[in-house]
């Protein structure tokens, strides 16, 4: 099945995705052996279910946050291009790409992009701000029972008395930069396969 899939994957898709996301030819044709192979349904289309089944989302605390992120509001499937999409955010950025594209369009991988994306994996009501109950369902996400409610609650109180520079208790996206603006987004969101 893989390799019959792969041909059906065109030439002028290849080119239309690689200016879209910056990923190369060979990247793109790997991703889409990937995608066609977690395509259980064979429709072209992956479901959350076929998410669930890689391992390594699987494992990870934030998993169930990270598929979200693949699907539009009101979508249970995405197809090949939606996928490589979200995926063009955890790509690596060249030094060759760190402006805006022919279109005045920041790449999907930029670090204003990638910061998007991670405050939307905390935006869980999608209102732009972050909320303390956001943040300790998040922290529960991440360490599990490990540490107490009253713990987790003191590190939300102290996280966003930290950001919160308006006053409002809550993060908006402006204090969420703020915050990260001297850490390695870069660092922190790319994915080793894509390298």
């Amino acid at each position: 099945m893989g390799s019959r899939a792969s041909t059906l994957l065109r030439d002028e898709e290849i080119e239309e995705i690689k200016k879209e996301t910056g990923f190369s030819h060979s990247q793109i044709t790997r991703l889409y052996s990937r995608f066609t192979s977690l395509d259980k349904g064979e429709n072209g289309t992956l479901s959350r279910e076929d998410f669930q089944r890689i391992p390594e989302l699987a494992i990870n605390p934030l998993g169930d946050r990270i598929i979200n992120a693949f699907f539009p509001e009101g979508e249970d499937q995405v197809n090949f291009r939606g996928f490589m999409r979200t995926l063009a955010h955890f790509r690596p950025i060249e030094d060759n790409e760190k402006n805006k594209d022919q279109n005045g369009l920041e790449p999907l991988n930029s670090r204003s992009n990638k910061l998007h994306f991670a405050f939307r994996l905390y935006d869980l009501d999608k209102d732009d701000k972050i909320s303390r109950d956001e943040l300790l369902q998040v922290l529960r996400m991440m360490v599990g029972v490990n540490i107490s409610d009253e713990q987790l609650g003191s590190i939300a109180d102290r996280t966003i008395q930290e950001a919160d520079q308006d006053g409002d208790s809550a993060i908006s996206f402006a204090e969420f930069v703020k915050v990260l603006e001297k850490v390695d987004v870069e660092q922190k969101m790319s994915i080793r396969f894509l390298h």
